[in-house]
Order: structure tokens, then sequence, then C-alpha cells
């Protein structure tokens, strides 16, 4: 097969990889009554059908990555898509809340295998800077697009099929990425282990984020003040105290430190978390805003998010990649988050009484529209200059900051918003406090991201690095 074609087919794979796991993070919303009814949760357990999911995903993203870069990022994603998909099934047969709720737990690992590799996969296939900014559009894409399409999908399947069907759909989608990427995405030549594996470090920071997130999720019950939230937070903050002092002293560590003294990747992470929390605000808080204010079904919430979804595919039906060669990534992102915080702002202004056109229809253009363009730059600049054979590292570390910080950004936005305003005008609030995340991001550009540091790879410099 020809190369490039192989290339672009690859690419394909991955994102269909990454597609089931974007669904499943919102997918699962709207079933959860259903799922309370038929399985006899109680409302408290009904939130770890979400957290459970939340909280495997989140911490084993990291070490995803860098085994990856160990042993092969090819086997990592087939054996997170594997996993994954096994786990849907199971979810899908589940007769009693302890078995779904070890179902979505494994879901949550099998899509952090999966999803610690994917940009790194794309990094190395496509290493000239208009490709590459051509396949991370796509791959910006199925990110943002899956989270609208999720709420589609699982109302449509929840009202009119059943909620099993929403974890059944990932069987056929699944089986079809492990054969497709068995046989399109190339392995790339591991580092290895023969020089020792840092299991302790491991250990530590899977422990560290697993009881991070923990905290995160379940501080909206026991108060951000009280001594369950702080004693588990001081923990885990001890343990990434403890991980960051062993990997300073390894030979092999996991996570070579010098990694993240990368000023691109650290700023445009940090930049990528604060964004994407204002996102999945909107997702959250309009999904119940437009349900609960508004009186919206399941289904009419999924087709109400549509205009997000179609103009970020849009922009990334190459759009986004020739404007970012054309003005720069960090003008460009620039630009797109400006956007976003104009739309937020709309939305903050909204009331019981307003129709959702033009208000809604506007603002949900608007976020499409600047999500397209600064999904991309953000993951072109955060990649730039990290070497190729760490990654896995990299695009691990961008996930896991993105994920944690997404997770933290949104519980305390509902925390809050909950606490002073109530009706419509705790999720105007909610508004405001992402809007202000999103000015937040904006900052961490314009203070750190000084010039756009993209590297341009020539053709010659690919066919020395590909022979070699």
């Amino acid at each position: 097969m020809n190369s490039n074609l192989r290339r672009w087919l690859a690419l394909v794979v991955v994102c269909f990889g990454q597609l089931m796991i974007v669904l499943d993070s919102t997918i699962v919303n709207v079933a959860l009554p259903y799922m309370q009814r038929d399985l006899g949760f109680t409302q408290a357990g009904l939130t770890w059908v979400v957290n459970g999911y939340l909280i495997a995903y989140g911490s084993f993203l990291l070490v995803a990555g860098r085994l990856g870069d160990l042993v092969g990022r090819r086997k990592v994603f087939l054996a997170g898509v594997f996993l994954f998909t096994v786990a849907s099934v199971g979810s899908g047969f589940a007769d009693g809340a302890d078995h779904l709720l070890v179902g979505r737990f494994l879901q949550g690992l099998g899509g952090s295998l999966s999803a610690g590799v994917i940009i790194a996969i794309i990094v190395t296939e496509f290493r000239q800077p208009a490709e590459r900014a051509q396949a991370m559009s796509v791959f910006t894409l199925v990110i943002a697009g899956g989270g609208s399409l999720g709420l589609l999908a699982g109302g449509f399947l929840t009202q009119w099929v059943s909620w099993h069907w929403i974890f059944f759909i990932n069987l056929p989608i699944g089986i079809a990425t492990m054969a497709l990427g068995a046989w399109l995405i190339d392995e790339n030549e591991g580092i290895g282990l023969g020089q020792g594996v840092d299991i302790a470090g491991a250990i530590l920071i899977t422990s560290a984020l697993m009881l991070g997130v923990y905290t995160i999720v379940t501080a909206a019950d026991y108060g951000w003040t009280s001594v369950h939230t702080l004693g588990l937070g001081g923990a885990a903050l001890a343990l990434v105290a403890a991980f960051v002092l062993l990997e300073s002293r390894l030979a092999n560590p996991l996570v070579p430190l010098r990694v993240l003294a990368i000023r691109t990747l650290t700023g445009a992470t940090a930049a990528r978390a604060l964004l994407f929390t204002g996102l999945f605000t909107n997702f959250f808080v309009g999904a119940l805003y437009l349900q609960h204010i508004h009186g919206y079904t399941a289904f009419e919430t999924g087709l109400a998010f549509l205009p997000t979804t179609l103009m970020i595919g849009v922009m990334s039906a190459g759009l986004a990649a020739r404007l970012m060669a054309r003005i720069g990534a960090r003008n460009m992102l620039l630009a797109g988050l400006t956007i976003i915080i104009s739309a937020l702002v709309i939305l903050s202004e909204v009331g019981p009484q307003t129709s959702y056109a033009p208000a809604f229809l506007i603002a949900y253009v608007l976020l499409g529209a600047g999500g397209g363009m600064s999904f991309l730059p953000l993951l072109t600049i955060s990649m730039s200059e990290v070497p190729l054979a760490d990654a896995g590292l990299g695009s691990g570390f961008s996930n896991v900051v993105m994920q944690v910080g997404g997770a933290l950004g949104l519980a305390s936005i509902s925390s809050v918003s909950t606490a002073y305003a109530q009706g419509s005008a705790g999720f105007q609030l909610a508004y405001v406090l992402a809007a202000i995340c999103v000015i937040a991001s904006l900052m961490v550009v314009l203070a750190v991201l000084r010039a756009p540091a993209v590297q341009v790879v020539s053709r010659e410099q690919v066919r020395i690095e590909e022979a070699a």
C-alpha cells in the first residue's frame, strides 16, 4: 500500500478509537435516570457511573503515554481498544449496579491506554508541518464534536431503543478499529525495557492521580474545605512530590523531567486545561439548563448542540489548517479564544424566556468557530518541541493535565454556582465562571507562548529519519 495513503487511513483508525472514548464521556449522562431505575442505584451511587470512568481514565494516561514510548505505541493503542470494547460489552449486559461500575472503571482504563498514545502516533506519522496540521484538524474535530454527538446518540438510543445499547454500539467500532489498526498503524521502535522499568514511579504517579481525581469528583459532596477533601488532596500532592523527587534521582525514570521543562508543552497544556474547563462547563451546564429550565428532551438537547459540532467540522475540513499557515498558530489561537469568550458571555445573559434562536444559536455557532480555531494550534504548539522518542510522554502529560484540570474546573464551577445562586441565575453564574477560565487561558497564551514555536521539518529530514 502507498505509504501516504496508509498514514491517512491510520489517522482514521486512531480517530475512531478516540471517538469511542469521547462518546462515552457524554453518552452516559442522558441515560443515568434509566440506569438508576433498572439497576437500583442510590442517588449517591449513580454518580459513580461517571466518576468511576473519570478516575480510571485520568489516573493512567501518563503511564500509558510512557508505556507507548517504551514498548511500542501500536501495541498500547490496540490493547486499550480491546479492553475498552470488552468492558463496553460487559457494561451493556450489566444486571446490577456493581457490575456496571466495574465495567465503567475498566472502560476508563482501556480509554486511557488508547488516548495516552494517539497524539504521539499522529505526531510521528505526520512530520511535515502542513500535513501534521491537517491531521490534527481531523483529530480535534473528533474530540470536540464527539461530546455533542454523544449527547445526541445517547438521547436517541435511550429514548427509542434501550440504555444498554449506548455500550453495545462500541462493539462494531472496536472490532473494526483493532483489525484495521493492526494492519495500518506503523509500530515505533520503543526505547525498550532493558534498562529497567520505573515501577515505583508508575505506582506513585498513578496513585497520586487516582487519589487526586477521586478528591475532585467527591468534593461537591463533602465540601471543598472539609477534612475529607483537604486531607485527600494533601495526600495526593504529597505523592506527586515524592514522585518528582524519585524521578530526579533515577537514570531511567518513567517521566524524564527534562520534558516537563519544555515551555511550549507546559504553557500550551495549561492553556488547554483552562479552555476545556470552559467548554466542559458549557456541555455539562448547558445540557442541564436546556432540560431543566427550557424543558428539552434528551434528544432535543443533543440537537441543540449540533451547530457547535457542525461549525467545528467546517473549521476542521482544512480551513483551520490553511488559516494557521497564513496567520500563524499563536494569532489564530488568540482569535479563537476571544470568540469563545464572546459566546460564553452571550450564554451568561440568557434567561428562562430566551428562545433558542437567535441567542443560543449564535452562541453555539461561535463556540464551534472558536473551538475550531483554538484546538489545532494548541495541539500543534504543545507537541512542537517534544522529541519524537518522548512523544508518548508529552501526549500523556497534555491529556492528564487537560482531563484533571477540566474535572477540577468543572467541579469548582458547579460547586460555586450552586452555592451562590439557584435556578436560572445559578446557570448564568456558571457561564460567567467558564468565561473567566477561558480568559485565564488567553492570559497564559499571551504570557508564555510569545512565539509560535512550530518546528519546520524538511522533506530531506523526514527521509533521513525514516531511513534511520
